[in-house]
């Protein structure tokens, strides 16, 4: 277990919890139950996966000066311009196994950003707007586990939403055990209804 007295470890450590997170929504499902659009904007369980693997790349490649060492895998800025919704969905050649290998070979990446600075190594970047550019690490790792971790609550309420499956991590739900769910949304409607 990393020393969560140290900020830098304390910050590294929620951010691997996040992407396990992340990964395990999508476990057990098949190629359609991940790609399939479950609000009415089209957001789906593997493109959440696919935004978020992106995120990390760009967060902690270019803001330091590094570039992931297979580019033509990630969504570039010319896929954006054609269609802007290009990180939120898997292509047709892409597959949920091969899009969640892809997020570790970025965490690993990442990683590597993370161990090989410090917390206030300066970085830039370039798609925020000029008076806020500059960046340190400590700010970007904060940055980007905070919008990993919204876009985990999306996977969790998408997943439940799909078969049930709920809860914070797979070896600890932070759900109560064999809880009756039915009675318990019962008990929250009527008391909603009791306002106009």
């Amino acid at each position: 277990m990393a020393d969560l007295g140290d900020p830098k470890a304390a910050l590294h450590h929620y951010l691997q919890v996040t992407r396990d997170d992340l990964i395990w929504k999508l476990d057990g499902l098949s190629e359609r139950e991940a790609r399939l659009p479950r609000t009415a904007t089209g957001n789906n369980l593997l493109g959440v996966l696919k935004h978020c693997l992106n995120v990390e790349a760009g967060y902690f490649g270019p803001t330091f000066g590094r570039e992931f060492p297979t580019p033509q895998d990630l969504v570039s800025t010319h896929s954006f311009e054609e269609d802007p919704q290009a990180d939120w969905y898997a292509r047709e050649d892409e597959t949920k196994d091969g899009l969640i290998e892809l997020y570790r070979r970025v965490g690993v990446f990442a990683d590597q950003t993370i161990e090989q600075l410090p917390l206030d190594a300066p970085g830039r970047v370039p798609w925020w707007g000029p008076d806020v550019q500059d960046v340190t690490l400590h700010r970007i790792m904060i940055h980007v586990t905070c919008d990993l971790a919204r876009h985990a609550g999306h996977a969790d309420v998408m997943r439940e939403q799909h078969d049930g499956v709920i809860g914070r991590r797979r070896q600890d739900s932070n759900i109560p055990d064999d809880h009756d769910w039915s009675a318990y949304v019962t008990k929250l409607t009527k008391l909603a209804d009791r306002f106009e």
